[in-house]
């Protein structure tokens, strides 16, 4: 059995029932609290700038605009449900969502990963997305928890940066990525104007200021919510048996089709989602699970206006990344890569970004102690990048590595929908791949 140290207690838990573990720790309330006094403190307004005295004009437009300020701020503050126009809580959050923060990386990570493959001296072919900023989790704020956001953000950092007509919808047209507050109030306000209705009552219709895990549905209806058509995909065995509630349950032809298919296998507090927590899997995944998850990504990346770069067989494909869900946790794919071995069969390699690569230091003297920090993964991991040493432990996962029994992808097709074709992307449904 595979063990980790949990980072609150430093207790060794098994590592499937780390996240779970270390959530018990924190107390709902509390953390809805802590999140409201510091999104409070972060929309407090700033010493104002030193004004002369005899200026009158400049202090007197200084002034109005404090107030203007203050007064957003009022209204963001108690904007409660059904007490404003929803377009007018778009145009506070527009007004009001803080600008995600992170390591500057000079050089693109894209960039920077496109680099070290064309410098592999085996024959391989490559398709990379093009720009994608790598959001990590932070200890300080969403570690544990945080990973469906950080997500959210990395595809997000792609749309700004490569769909003019995505970066003219997306939060408000801001042109930036929000923090993960502001996320979950663009989601509150989907869910009020009735994208995924049923997904919404798992967290009763409320999310900001909550360390609640999300999933790919939740990906799907905040991308939906601005137009963009988000689809999900599950991957799932025929002969897959789940227990929920102490209940054996058979996931296959005989199943019917449910509502946000993975978000009942995701490990969910038990005031989550009453009778969906997931106690354990009776089969790992099967081999076609795993080839067929391979080949849907190659052929996704495999698109007609790949461009090719440099002489090495990496192509960079104008696909959106991939959002990855399985049990437990989500990563973003952002290309695959193949070899064709001595043997004639070809090897796939997925290539990711996760948000919470943790590093791992010894204490002087204690060789046997370990702690465990964030410190600032995406620098590692961009400094592993540029020396070309030891990046493929962090980005490249071969298909061994694909042991769970269930994964589900979310991608975004091209284009903003129709105000007709918004209307019923309001109502979430997925493609089920069953081998």
């Amino acid at each position: 059995m595979d063990f980790s140290t949990c980072p609150i207690c430093n207790l060794s838990v098994l590592t499937r029932e780390l996240q779970r573990h270390a959530n018990s720790h924190f107390d709902d309330e509390d953390i809805a609290n802590d999140f409201e006094l510091a999104q409070e403190i972060a929309l407090a307004p700033s010493s104002p700038p030193y004004i002369p005295v005899d200026d009158a004009m400049q202090c007197e437009t200084s002034s109005r605009k404090n107030q203007e300020r203050s007064s957003l701020r009022y209204e963001a503050k108690n904007c409660n449900p059904g007490e404003k126009d929803i377009t007018e809580k778009i145009r506070i959050l527009a007004s009001m969502q803080i600008k995600a923060t992170g390591p500057q990386i000079g050089q693109g990570l894209m960039d920077l990963l496109k680099n070290c493959l064309e410098l592999e001296t085996e024959k391989t072919t490559t398709i990379l997305c093009g720009y994608v900023d790598h959001f990590q989790s932070s200890p300080s704020e969403d570690f544990g928890w945080g990973c469906g956001w950080r997500n959210i953000q990395m595809l997000s950092s792609h749309l700004l940066k490569q769909r003019q007509e995505a970066k003219e919808v997306l939060y408000g047209g801001s042109g930036f990525v929000p923090d993960i507050p502001s996320l979950q109030r663009w989601l509150e306000i989907a869910w009020e104007r009735g994208f995924d209705k049923q997904g919404s009552e798992d967290f009763d219709q409320a999310i900001y200021g909550k360390r609640k895990w999300i999933g790919t549905t939740e990906c799907a209806t905040l991308f939906r919510s601005f137009g963009l058509r988000a689809r999900i995909v599950d991957f799932v065995s025929r002969e897959v048996v789940i227990r929920s509630s102490g209940v054996g349950k058979c996931v296959g032809k005989m199943a019917p089709q449910v509502y946000g298919p993975m978000d009942r296998y995701l490990s969910k507090e038990k005031n989550d989602v009453p009778g969906a927590v997931l106690t354990s899997y009776d089969v790992k995944a099967k081999p076609k699970v795993q080839q067929a998850l391979i080949d849907w990504v190659w052929n996704y990346f495999s698109d007609n206006k790949s461009r090719k770069s440099g002489n090495h067989g990496i192509l960079v494909s104008q696909k959106v990344p991939l959002y990855f869900q399985h049990d437990g946790h989500s990563r973003t794919i952002v290309g695959i890569q193949i070899k064709c071995q001595r043997n004639g069969s070809m090897q796939y390699n997925l290539l990711i970004l996760d948000p919470g690569h943790i590093t791992y230091q010894k204490f002087h003297g204690l060789p046997f102690k370990f702690h465990h920090t964030l410190s600032q993964p995406t620098e590692s991991l961009a400094k592993s990048l540029r020396g070309n040493s030891g990046w493929q432990k962090l980005i490249k996962r071969g298909v061994h590595t694909l042991k769970k029994p269930l994964y589900q992808l979310c991608f975004i097709d091209p284009g903003v929908a129709s105000p007709e074709e918004i209307e019923n992307l309001k109502n979430l449904h997925s493609v089920r791949v069953e081998v």
